[in-house]
């Protein structure tokens, strides 16, 4: 069995017809545990940038560092625009 029969399903996607902001984000996942680091970022690009975050998040939990504030807010901003980029992208361009 593949990993791709264990995924939820889009239900934007689904039932509208169109990509969510998220859309791809599972098998970019997958991808990265498979190995693929280029196709996954082709598949979502901001997947690195979130790990970065949640990475920074993580390490700011436990050992509370001096620019941890500042450096998670620019990850955020950065993965917003990313994301909002790619959505634009993927509705409009592609």
């Amino acid at each position: 069995m593949s990993p791709e029969e264990y995924m939820l399903p889009c239900l934007n996607k689904k039932l509208l017809g169109i990509d969510c902001m998220g859309c791809g984000m599972q098998r970019s996942i997958s991808l990265i545990l498979h190995g693929d680091f280029v196709a996954a970022f082709h598949m979502y690009p901001a997947i690195y940038s979130l790990i970065a975050l949640l990475g920074v998040i993580c390490l700011n939990y436990f050992i509370n560092f001096k620019y941890a504030y500042k450096i998670i807010v620019i990850l955020a901003i950065v993965n917003a625009i990313i994301i909002l980029g790619n959505f634009i992208f993927k509705t409009f361009f592609n």
